[in-house]
């Protein structure tokens, strides 16, 4: 019994390394947002399919920037027309550690974060209202790693555009469904390997 209990809290210990080598500096992130749910401030509510390509570099633990690629559609309403949305932009990402600033994580096997973006976007209905312009988000999120290198992840986010067009400024609460793979440098495939 003492062997099986040894046993867990090693491997325990081994996976929580496992973890904080994904987020080290230097290390490489890259994924994508599948599905998202807009909840309208000042724009109707509804649901999108966009595929947002994400990459990122870890500047240093737990911080990394990079940037973004959003190509989508969303029907906002039955009475609307289907609208076409597109961006490019930077980001930047913060892992909250475990028991950072009263955080805890919500479970052993991923991480909180925010998350912010900042760069070129539009969106445009057929025949209908279009911005073009400014988009930026912001919010937190949460990663849970399916595999030492492979994160399902949550993220709430305030989302907008603003700028020229038939509406000034869009803006949305979001919830985004997608991955993230975490892609290791020599440093931190040394310090799973000594966990092993």
């Amino acid at each position: 019994m003492k062997k099986l209990i040894l046993t867990g809290i090693f491997a325990a210990a081994g996976l929580t390394t496992t973890m904080n080598a994904q987020i080290q500096q230097g290390n490489w992130m890259v994924g994508s947002s599948l599905l998202s749910s807009k909840f309208g401030l000042n724009t109707d509510a509804g649901y999108s399919i966009a595929l947002q390509p994400k990459g990122a570099y870890f500047i240093k633990d737990n911080l990394a920037v990079g940037g973004y690629v959003t190509l989508g559609t969303e029907k906002v309403s039955k009475d609307s027309g289907t609208r076409f949305t597109y961006a490019v932009g930077g980001l930047g990402r913060y892992y909250l550690s475990p028991g950072e600033q009263g955080v805890d994580n919500l479970l052993n096997h991923g991480r909180w974060f925010f998350e912010g973006n900042l760069g070129v976007g539009g969106q445009s209905t057929k025949g209908g209202t279009s911005t073009t312009g400014l988009d930026f988000g912001v919010g937190p999120g949460y990663s849970y790693f399916i595999t030492p290198n492979i994160g399902l992840e949550g993220l709430v986010k305030y989302t907008g555009v603003t700028g020229f067009g038939n509406e000034g400024l869009t803006s949305n609460i979001t919830f985004n469904v997608g991955f993230s793979i975490y892609i290791p440098t020599s440093k931190a495939k040394q310090v799973v390997n000594d966990v092993k």
